[in-house]
């Protein structure tokens, strides 16, 4: 039986990416020995990561802009770019 070079070419290209994956994405899952991942959240153009240490007065902020409907962890986010 004789194959064609693009027949060739699709096997190869088709073992790579078999191998890259780990032959149907295994690799791709995280292991159980991986670094947790940082808690980070972005909203209006700030950026915070992990647990948050608010002053009396971005707590303050926290709590009446979840009272006026916004999630708690976007009030943490906003809130904490006050002074």
């Amino acid at each position: 039986m004789q194959v064609s070079k693009n027949a060739k070419s699709l096997i190869a290209a088709s073992t790579l990416a078999l191998a890259a994956t780990g032959f149907g994405g295994a690799a791709l899952l995280p292991s159980a020995t991986a670094a947790p991942a940082k808690d980070c959240r972005t909203y209006s153009s700030a950026t915070v990561c992990g647990e948050l240490s608010l002053t009396p007065a971005q707590n303050t902020c926290v709590t009446r802009s979840v009272e006026q409907g916004m999630t708690e962890r976007r009030a943490e986010v906003e809130c904490s770019q006050l002074p």
